[in-house]
Order: C-alpha cells, then structure tokens, then sequence
C-alpha cells in the first residue's frame, strides 16, 4: 500500500490506471474517505468487501464525474432526480435509482436499484475523470474503514483502519481532511415522491426549495425495505460505549459545543463552535477517544434541522446497545 501526497497529473493517472488494473484506491472526498474500485469488474469490487468485512448483502454507491454518465448505471429517471442532480452535484449526495443492466447484484446488494452520486472533492473528480477517460465507467467506493466502524475524514485514518488489509499494489490518495466530515445524504428517487434515507449535509428543506416536494426520512417505499450503506442499528462506532446526553464523569470522553462546559474531570475531546464544525470534528473526535483507550464517550448532540439530523442520526446509531 502506497500514499500519494500533494498529486500532479501523473499520479492522477497512475491511481485511474491501478484503477482499472483492478486495485483498490482510497480517495478523499467532501464527505469522507472512500475505498475505490472499478465498479464493473467484479474481482475487483470483492477486495472492497474483504478488505471492509462488509456483508455480500449491503450494496455500495458508484461515483461517476458527472450527471451525463447517470444514465449508464440508472434508468427511469424522474424529473425531480434530473432536477435535484441538477443542483446538488458534483456533491454530498446520492440517488438510489433503478438500475441498467451494467449494475450488477455484486454491486447493489441483488437489489434492482443502484446508488449514484457525484463527489464535490477536486481530487475525487480529476481521479474520476481520468479513470472514464481511460474506459472507465465508475468507480465503487463505500468509507474506507471496517465495517460498522467509524468513517475515516483523513488519509491517516485510512492507514489507521486498513493498513493490515490492503495489498503492495493498492494506493491511498491523501487529499487533506474532508470538508463535511459526515457521508453523503441518500434521496430514493425510485418512486413518485422521493424520501430520505440516510440524512447528509443536504437537508430536507433544502430539497424542498429545489422540488417544491416536502419529504421524509424513511428506510422503507410502499413497505419495502430498501437496504443502503449505514442503516444498520449499530454503526459509525468506536471502541468506547458512547452515550447521548448524559453526565460525564471523570476520565470519560465528553464532546460537545463549546458553549458546553466541560464536567469536572472529563476529557474534552471536541469544542465545535456551530453545527457545521460538529460535523466536520465529530468523526476525528470518536477516533481520538480511541487512540486515548478511553471506555466511554459521553456525547450533546447539537439541536436544529440543518446538518444536526443528520449528526444525530450517526451518534444515535454509534451509542446503540442492542
């Protein structure tokens, strides 16, 4: 496994190439770090579950560089979806759409739709770009970290996740930290009306202005379950328990925003001073609680209906007890 930092055009090139050599390549994007592989070459895409020790079952999103490849992996398109692609992309968004024929099941899961989206990260696009100019067609990339494990924000965390996983010949693109710091928000777009079902940096009301559709969060259309990334029960975790809006004691981790003090004793592990830096800080905070060997995290989730839904929604999945 190699790094690439600060990349000219020819390393751009090199990962596209290893790309379709059938390697994997792990790359930043706005939201988090993805593991990339080409999403048409099946071997290829089986590195990403092992590597992740992701369920066959759980399907992952194709990133493509722009809205005029949609249509190789998506049919049955509506009119909101081209509008919201319109908008919200290159982005923190995905569609979940019908598929083509070139959406095989080892990439969705043996479900009949597939989840696109097109990432706003400079890098990300150039690597995309490259790779379609060389006959790509997209590039699979779920986090790049085990599953149901915190997502990485960093090329360090990569390392931090997979070193032990990845092979001689598989690259690690280092872009910086992400921008978002949560994923991406998934839109199913497979009926009349679309709803939510994974919430992002892209909002409800924020779709609302763009479709003039108020929409839900939901998992499940006409009562079929749609299984997409990080819907489980338990997910986004770390090692230490984590606890939502209860008192930290001496030794716990505590985050919160900075106009929370920091209870007697307790480590502060992040001060984010609005929603947005909670959400940028949230992932790197979980992670260094790790680092510290700390056994709890007690966390205040930040209050609102802009990105504090979609912080939420992962900090109530990562303290989950079953």
């Amino acid at each position: 496994m190699s790094t690439f930092l600060n990349l000219s055009p020819s390393y751009i090139k090199d990962a596209a190439t290893s790309l379709r050599e059938g390697n994997l390549v792990a790359f930043p994007t706005e939201t988090v770090y993805g593991l990339g592989a080409d999403a048409s070459n099946k071997s290829a895409v089986k590195k990403i579950y092992e590597a992740k020790g992701r369920p066959k079952d759980h399907p992952i999103i194709v990133h493509i560089s722009s809205i005029y490849h949609l249509n190789k992996w998506a049919r049955d398109i509506p009119d909101y979806a081209i509008k919201l692609a319109d908008v919200f992309w290159p982005g923190p968004m995905t569609l979940i759409l019908p598929r083509t024929e070139l959406a095989k099941d080892f990439i969705t899961g043996s479900q009949n739709n597939v989840g696109i989206r097109v990432p706003a990260h400079a890098m990300a696009l150039e690597l995309l770009e490259e790779f379609e100019s060389q006959g790509g067609l997209g590039v699979a990339a779920p986090s790049a970290n085990r599953f149901g494990a915190v997502s990485p924000t960093s090329a360090a965390d990569v390392h931090a996740e997979l070193s032990n996983y990845l092979g001689p010949t598989d690259l690690v693109l280092d872009g910086g930290s992400s921008l978002h710091g949560l994923e991406s928000t998934i839109i199913n777009c497979t009926q009349i009306s679309p709803n939510i079902l994974r919430p992002g940096s892209i909002t409800s009301s924020m779709i609302n202005e763009v479709i003039g559709i108020t929409i839900k969060s939901s998992s499940e259309t006409n009562g079929i379950q749609i299984n997409t990334p990080g819907l489980l029960d338990s997910h986004y975790s770390p090692r230490a328990e984590v606890y939502l809006n209860s008192l930290a004691g001496a030794g716990d981790g505590f985050i919160a925003l900075a106009c929370f003090p920091t209870p007697p004793g307790a480590i502060r592990l992040a001060s984010p001073l609005n929603n947005l830096e909670f959400a940028q800080m949230l992932y790197k905070a979980l992670r260094l609680s790790d680092t510290m060997k700390l056994k709890k995290v007690f966390v205040i989730p930040p209050q609102g209906e802009d990105i504090a839904v979609a912080i939420y929604d992962r900090l109530r999945r990562c303290a989950f007890k079953g």
